[in-house]
């Protein structure tokens, strides 16, 4: 159950959605004075090096990030992600790609808190170093953080941004990333709640929206929105694209979604056109 390392993954089509739709709401978190928390439950090691070790070798990277970083004109929230995360000059990629916790780290604001949870003792030791610096700021745990949310909730801030981004190694992962939802929406029911899961042939990712969907009568608004780069397989096998589900999303990420997602089905197909959805509901 440990041998999942997104590391090998870094800077793909998966990562500019999820990163994408993350910036998007902390900038929107951003716009009130109030303190939040950051809560990642499978964080990672930080950061990953894109010219050397896994990365350099799979390069699922010139799936996603390298394919947006030289290409103008952008939208405005496009340009926005290609600045936050280190990418510069015609086709410039970053030496180092940031994971969810540092772009987090990158836009909070001094009184707000980010609370990591990784359970892969290497990544651990990664991100624990990677936040040495951060003091009272930056908590880092080794720990299942499917389970270590649920004392969490409600933050003391009564603000917070929680993403969930498990590695979906085990069909597991897929109940108990609903039934963890279903607590914390308890816990918290105004709480932005981000979830990123693969699109892949198998039956668990295929029921998770309607899931997810189920879930989202007990928030105040969702928002589902997918990107499909490439076929499936001869054999069935491999992810295609992959979907965030956002409970309580902020009520501009949609138009703002909207803006980017059709430039990112234009640039981003894999011997395929690219494809999108985007569907939202608020009360």
């Amino acid at each position: 159950m440990l041998s999942y390392r997104h590391a090998y993954h870094a800077g793909n089509h998966a990562d500019v959605l999820k990163h994408l739709t993350l910036m998007l709401t902390l900038d929107y978190f951003n716009q009130k004075p109030a303190p939040y928390w950051y809560i990642d439950t499978h964080a990672g090691p930080g950061s990953y090096r894109l010219d050397q070790g896994p990365a350099a070798r799979t390069r699922e990277f010139d799936t996603g990030v390298g394919k947006i970083a030289g290409v103008k004109p952008r939208p405005k929230s496009i340009q926005r992600f290609l600045d936050v995360v280190g990418c510069a000059g015609k086709d410039g990629l970053p030496p180092v790609y940031p994971g969810s916790p540092e772009i987090a780290q990158r836009l909070v604001r001094s009184d707000d808190r980010l609370r990591l949870f990784e359970l892969h003792p290497t990544d651990f030791d990664a991100l624990n170093k990677h936040f040495a610096h951060a003091g009272k700021q930056a908590q880092v745990s080794k720990t299942d953080g499917f389970a270590a949310i649920k004392a969490l909730l409600p933050p003391p801030t009564r603000r917070a941004v929680v993403l969930i981004d498990p590695p979906y190694e085990v069909k597991q992962d897929y109940d108990t990333l609903v039934a963890t939802l279903e607590d914390g929406l308890k816990r918290f029911p105004t709480g932005c709640f981000l979830v990123w899961y693969p699109i892949l042939a198998r039956p668990e990712s295929r029921r998770l929206p309607k899931k997810l969907l189920k879930l989202g009568a007990a928030a105040r608004g969702w928002l589902h929105a997918t990107l499909e780069v490439s076929a499936p397989a001869a054999d069935g096998l491999g992810m295609t694209g992959s979907g965030m589900f956002v409970l309580n999303p902020p009520w501009v990420l949609a138009d703002q979604l909207a803006e980017a997602l059709p430039w990112l089905t234009q640039h981003m197909g894999e011997g395929v056109p690219a494809r999108y959805q985007l569907d939202s509901h608020s009360e």
